[in-house]
C-alpha cells in the first residue's frame, strides 16, 4: 500500500501514521528549498542582495523543520500536521508549539532522564542482554537531543525581521526585508522593500520601521494593500518598490489539493509512471512599485504618499527534468501560463 494512503484528514492538519513516513516527508521538502536556493542564484530570479536574504530565511525554515524531525522522530502520542491542500508544508501551529516548547525545555528536561543514565541503559540493552531498545527510551533519548540542541533563535517564527540595509537598486537608499508563515495559506512569504528616507540617521527611525512593518505586512493580503499602510504609517519613508514571494505550493505525493500540478504528479505516481519521490515546487512574485507621488492631509500637515503601480504577477515552476517532461507532455496548457520554462532542479535520491 503507498504512503498517500496512510495520510488522515482535514487536509489542512492531517498527519502521517510512521516514522518512515516523517523521514521521507522531511526528505523531500528539505531537498526541495535547497534546491530553490540554488535555482534563485542560478536563474537570477532575484537580485544577489534578495538571494542572500531569501537564503537566510529558508536556512531557519529547514532548521525548524530538522527540529520538527528530530521532535517527532520517536514520539507515538503526537502527530505533526502538515497542511494538504495549497502548501505540502507543516501547519504554522508547528512553529508555535517549537517555540513554546523550547521556552519551557528546561521544565520538560528535569522530567527526562540524565543523559549518561540513559547512555549506560543503551549500553547495557544492546551489548549485555543483546536487545532491542523499547520506544519509550528512543522516545525519550529523541526528546533529550531536542531539548539539549535546537536553538530557539533559528526556529522560523509566524514573522521574522530582517535587517535594513543599503542598496542602489530600483532607484533607492535603502532595502528591508521580512518574512512571515501565513496562517491562513500555511506557506512561507518572503517580502523585500526598497525605499529613501527623509532623514539624517537612519538608525533613528529603524524601530520605527520595524514595528509598523510587524503590524501591517505580516500576512498575505493584497500587496497594494500592504504598500499604503506602510506608506501612510511611516511618514519618513518613501517607499519605491514592494516585492511578495509565495514559497508553494509544494507539489508532491503528500499533497491533496486540486492543482493542475499535483493532480498530475498523484495521478503519475499512483500509475507508478513516475517514482513516489517526484515532486516540484511553485513560487509566485507579486510586486508594486511607485510611479507617481501625491500630498494628502490638511494644509498645515501634508504628507506625500506614493502612487503604485502593480506589475503582472510572476508565476514560476521548479521541477526535475522528468517531471518538466511529464507537464508538456500531459498539460502543456498550464506551462504556457508561467512567466518562463519551467526551471530545472535535481530530483530526490531514493
Amino acid at each position: 500500500m503507498s504512503l498517500e494512503n496512510y495520510i488522515v484528514t482535514p487536509l489542512d492538519s492531517a498527519v502521517l501514521d510512521t516514522k518512515e513516513q516523517y523521514s521521507f516527508y522531511f526528505k523531500i521538502v528539505k531537498h526541495t528549498f535547497k534546491e530553490l536556493i540554488s535555482s534563485l542564484l542560478k536563474n537570477k530570479i532575484c537580485n544577489e542582495q534578495e538571494t542572500i536574504f531569501f537564503k537566510q530565511y529558508t536556512e531557519l525554515l529547514i532548521y525548524s523543520l530538522e527540529a520538527l524531525r528530530v521532535k517527532y522522530l520517536f514520539n507515538d502520542e503526537d502527530k505533526m500536521k502538515i497542511d494538504l491542500t495549497e502548501s505540502g508544508f507543516p501547519n504554522y501551529m508547528e512553529f508555535r508549539y517549537l517555540v513554546n516548547d523550547l521556552s519551557l525545555k528546561h521544565k520538560f528536561l528535569e522530567k527526562l532522564p540524565k543523559i549518561k543514565n540513559l547512555k549506560t541503559e543503551f549500553l547495557e540493552t544492546l551489548f549485555k542482554h543483546k536487545e532491542t531498545i523499547n520506544k519509550v527510551k528512543l522516545h525519550q533519548a529523541a526528546s533529550i537531543i531536542y531539548y539539549t540542541t535546537i536553538n530557539k533563535r533559528y526556529i522560523f517564527k509566524r514573522f521574522v525581521q530582517g535587517k535594513i540595509i543599503k542598496t542602489s537598486a530600483h532607484n533607492s537608499q535603502y532595502l528591508v526585508s521580512w518574512s512571515f508563515y501565513d496562517i491562513t495559506y500555511n506557506r512561507p512569504f518572503i517580502c523585500f522593500m526598497y525605499f529613501n528616507y527623509d532623514g539624517k540617521n537612519i538608525e533613528d527611525y529603524k524601530s520605527k520601521i520595524y514595528d509598523v512593518l510587524k503590524i501591517t505586512a505580516d500576512r498575505s493580503i493584497d500587496l497594494d494593500t500592504i504598500a499604503y499602510l506602510i506608506d501612510k504609517k511611516l511618514e519618513k519613508i518613501y517607499p519605491k518598490q514592494i516585492k511578495k514571494l509565495d514559497l508553494g505550493p509544494l507539489h508532491n505525493l503528500f499533497a491533496k489539493d486540486e492543482n493542475i500540478f499535483t493532480h498530475t504528479l498523484l495521478t503519475h505516481i499512483s500509475n507508478k509512471s513516475i517514482d513516489m519521490s517526484s515532486y516540484c515546487i511553485s513560487l509566485h512574485i507579486d510586486e508594486v512599485y511607485s510611479k507617481d507621488s501625491f500630498k494628502e492631509g490638511s494644509f498645515f500637515n501634508k504628507q506625500k504618499l506614493q502612487i503604485w503601480q502593480s506589475q503582472k504577477k510572476q508565476k514560476f515552476l521548479f521541477a526535475p527534468h522528468s517531471i518538466m517532461q511529464l507537464f508538456y507532455n500531459k498539460i502543456p496548457e498550464s506551462i504556457n501560463l508561467l512567466s518562463k520554462p519551467p526551471f530545472v532542479i535535481s530530483s530526490v535520491d531514493q
